[in-house]
């Protein structure tokens, strides 16, 4: 994706916006200190001026969003960030793994409750009498 120029120079919401996101999603991340929050240009006194974002906070949100996809945690993410400007590969790719085997536990469940909702189904199908299988598996009475 080709990024502007205004984008060097862009307030809270063009950054939102760059990175699919709602302002308070943004400034949720700046509280977890997953973002920086800019110093205020321009106007006086404690409200004035605006915040400016430029390319290196929309690409940090990028690695934010990419690392959430993958399933990693806020958590994972602030120290996948720290480990980035330490250079830590071995942390990075033990955080990878444990993520890793994670997502084979969580697919693992999710085929076998597909399996066996597809059996339901089959039962379901297979006749238009008696109560419904699929009604009955899920009613612990």
């Amino acid at each position: 994706m080709v990024r502007s120029q205004a984008m060097k120079d862009t307030t809270i919401a063009g950054l939102a916006r760059e990175g699919g996101v709602g302002v308070e999603t943004v400034r949720y991340y700046q509280r977890r200190g997953l973002l920086g929050v800019p110093q205020r240009i321009g106007g006086v006194g404690v409200a004035g001026g605006v915040r400016r974002y430029g390319e290196d906070d929309i690409r940090r949100l990028h690695f934010i969003r990419s690392a959430q996809a993958a399933g990693f945690t806020l958590e994972q993410i602030g120290e996948l960030l720290e480990l980035d400007a330490s250079e830590d590969r071995h942390r990075a790719h033990t955080l990878a793994r444990e993520r890793l085997v994670a997502l084979d536990a969580k697919i693992a469940q999710l085929n076998a409750a597909r399996e066996s909702l597809r059996k339901l189904a089959d039962a379901c199908g297979a006749s238009a009498s008696g109560p419904c299988p699929i009604i009955a598996a899920f009613d612990h009475e």
